[in-house]
């Protein structure tokens, strides 16, 4: 081959956008698909941020290039949702508006870290951590979580990591996916301390932190100016396509970002920006889509142990169950090949997110519509009851 890929480029595939695609392929085929994989909400954008951007799109003034770091009223406004909700004191300054979450870690790695550096994370965890790591020459520095743990790192396991060398940063989420577990205060504190004692960067993945069930999120803003924060407007703001989120960086990066962010992206779409302005104005609509969250996780938590699934983590915050299948497979890829095939259900195998111990474990999503999730245990139900597994 004249034109080989190059080596950093042969990441594994996202196994959850994958199952996405063949799902859509069958429906093209015209079957009907009961969609539990992807963690995308089923209702769209609220309705001011779609008027917002007809508007912009009507009125003729050009949608062009902005600042690189963002707009600059959606940056003040950004601040100020900190202060109104986390009761946090965050400057314009240092938020930065990027597209999507993606465009902020990758910044985020950029920025803080060498070619050949470790960065450490627990597994599961989101797998395009892992491969966007790898593509920029990054060691992805696997800390096998716990269900005792909630699936969230440890000061000790990093201490073991260490073991093999120096760690430049360390990346946690909570609420986490695929597992929906959170940091305490304390959990988060304890991972601070650890970072600011080794010389490690806090990177903090925040997308779902306002989507929590019963449990007040802790940022790692209230605790640390040196850490890096990721959010999104795609999961609460319901804005998945529009590929709009947002990083707060400690002062004395963000000059850095600024410098990256221009080489990479240029800007974060104007028009998605137009939206998000509005979206942040549409708490009564979007606060009460939790409902829905909450009932569909109900009748997940229900059900599906029943069916076979068991030791769910605790869910308490994003739209995921994360859960063990082991009573009905050890082969989670191929189980998940076969649901969708024969039972018409999508859902992601754990290898996807454990690619060491994730074949029997699977991921559903609670993010779409109650006749989504009803329609998913009826389909379940039936077909492993036909196979003899229920």
């Amino acid at each position: 081959m004249s034109n080989p890929p190059s080596r950093r480029s042969q990441v594994d595939s996202f196994i959850a956008m994958d199952i996405m695609a063949a799902a859509a392929t069958a429906e093209r085929a015209g079957r009907d698909i009961a969609h539990l994989e992807v963690g995308q909400p089923g209702t769209p954008a609220p309705a001011k941020a779609r008027e917002a951007a007809i508007a912009a799109l009507k009125s003729g003034e050009p949608l062009g290039y902005t600042e690189a770091l963002g707009n600059r009223a959606l940056r003040e406004r950004i601040a100020r949702m900190y202060a109104e909700v986390h009761g946090l004191s965050v400057p314009a300054e240092r938020i930065v508006v990027t597209t999507g979450s993606s465009a902020g870690f990758l910044l985020a790695f950029l920025s803080v870290m060498e070619a050949g550096d470790r960065l450490a994370l627990a597994d599961p965890g989101y797998p395009s951590y892992r491969n966007i790591l790898r593509s920029i020459d990054i060691a992805p520095v696997s800390l096998p979580a716990t269900l005792a743990d909630g699936y969230q790192p440890t000061p000790a396991q990093l201490a073991e990591a260490r073991g093999e060398g120096p760690i430049k940063a360390l990346l946690v989420a909570s609420p986490a996916n695929p597992t929906g577990t959170m940091l305490s205060r304390e959990q988060m504190q304890a991972l601070i301390d650890d970072c600011n004692q080794h010389d490690t960067t806090l990177i903090s993945d925040e997308i779902y932190d306002r989507l929590t069930y019963g449990i007040r999120p802790t940022s790692a803003l209230a605790l640390s100016d040196t850490a890096i924060v990721i959010n999104s407007f795609s999961k609460f703001h319901c804005m998945t396509g529009w590929r709009i989120g947002w990083m707060v960086v400690p002062e004395v990066l963000i000059r850095t970002v600024e410098r990256l962010a221009q080489n990479h992206f240029i800007c974060p779409p104007h028009v998605s920006q137009v939206a998000a302005l509005a979206a942040m104005d549409c708490e009564a609509e979007l606060s009460g889509h939790l409902e829905t969250y909450l009932a569909n996780r109900a009748l997940l938590l229900e059900a599906l142990p029943g069916l076979g699934f068991k030791d769910f983590a605790p869910a308490d915050g994003a739209f995921y169950l994360y859960g063990d299948v082991s009573d009905l497979t050890t082969d989670s890829a191929g189980f998940a090949r076969r649901m969708l095939d024969e039972a018409g259900v999508a859902a992601v195998p754990g290898i996807d997110f454990d690619p060491a111990r994730g074949a029997q474990t699977m991921r559903f999503s609670f993010a779409g519509s109650r006749e989504t999730v009803e329609k998913a245990v009826e389909r379940l139900d039936r077909w492993l009851g036909s196979r003899g597994l229920s």
